[in-house]
């Protein structure tokens, strides 16, 4: 039994990656047609893959070589479950943590949901800036039919229109947050998903759960403490 830290955008913004719901963040910036909300999702990639992957890259590959902070080194030797693709855990020397919605740095062939499909890694290196929309679809091998199943390209990151999968580690997170003697999330609003299994979870088995943010989302559980600071100021107290 030990604590399992859930981290949000809010650890990452001290690396200079914008948070997801702020005034800069990644979902409150859309494309000039479209929002957030409907960029990031599958169903646009199928029927627009061109604006999908333009979007994505300039929200979220732009920042693939930014470094971690020191909330991810204070990380890396502890049971953790990241709601963020940016990576920064790793290279933060964390090896056993699940990054719950994907990694930027990675991607896999467009399949059917639940169909075992290999990681692999993503081709940003190979990316021409200067006719970016073009060289995208070449990379992801996706034709003006747009993408052709076990044969076209997918970033590797969990649509708004997906579930949790095997391929995001979901049965690991559950048994990480059913063995957890604590939970503790940091930096998160609460908005997706894996947070409201987690917390299912806390209830169920009447752990404690910490909450760490400078503007908390106070959440319907009664065994909860609160830290109403930044990351870096709850590792350091």
């Amino acid at each position: 039994m030990s604590t399992l830290y859930i981290t949000g955008a809010g650890v990452s913004a001290q690396s200079g990656i914008p948070t997801f719901r702020g005034e800069d963040g990644f979902w409150t910036i859309g494309s000039r047609n479209y929002t957030p909300q409907q960029m990031a999702t599958r169903a646009m990639y199928e029927h627009n893959p061109g604006e999908f992957l333009c979007w994505y890259y300039k929200r979220f590959v732009t920042y693939q070589h930014h470094g971690p902070n020191e909330v991810h080194h204070w990380l890396k030797d502890k049971p953790l479950i990241t709601q963020n693709i940016d990576g920064l855990d790793g290279k933060a020397g964390n090896e056993h943590y699940v990054s719950i919605h994907g990694r930027i740095d990675k991607v896999t062939l467009f399949h059917i949901q639940g169909q075992p499909v290999e990681i692999q890694s993503a081709p940003w290196e190979q990316v021409e800036e200067c006719n970016l929309k073009k060289s995208l679809l070449e990379l992801f091998r996706v034709s003006s039919r747009g993408p052709e199943l076990n044969y076209s390209l997918k970033p590797y990151v969990l649509l708004f229109d997906e579930f949790y999968t095997e391929l995001y580690q979901i049965d690991k997170a559950q048994r990480m947050m059913e063995e957890a003697s604590k939970m503790v999330f940091i930096g998160t609003s609460f908005s997706v998903n894996i947070t409201q299994i987690a917390l299912e979870i806390a209830n169920k088995n009447q752990i404690d759960v910490e909450v760490v943010d400078p503007n908390p989302t106070h959440v319907l559980y009664n065994k909860v403490r609160y830290h109403k600071m930044l990351a870096a100021d709850f590792i350091n107290l």
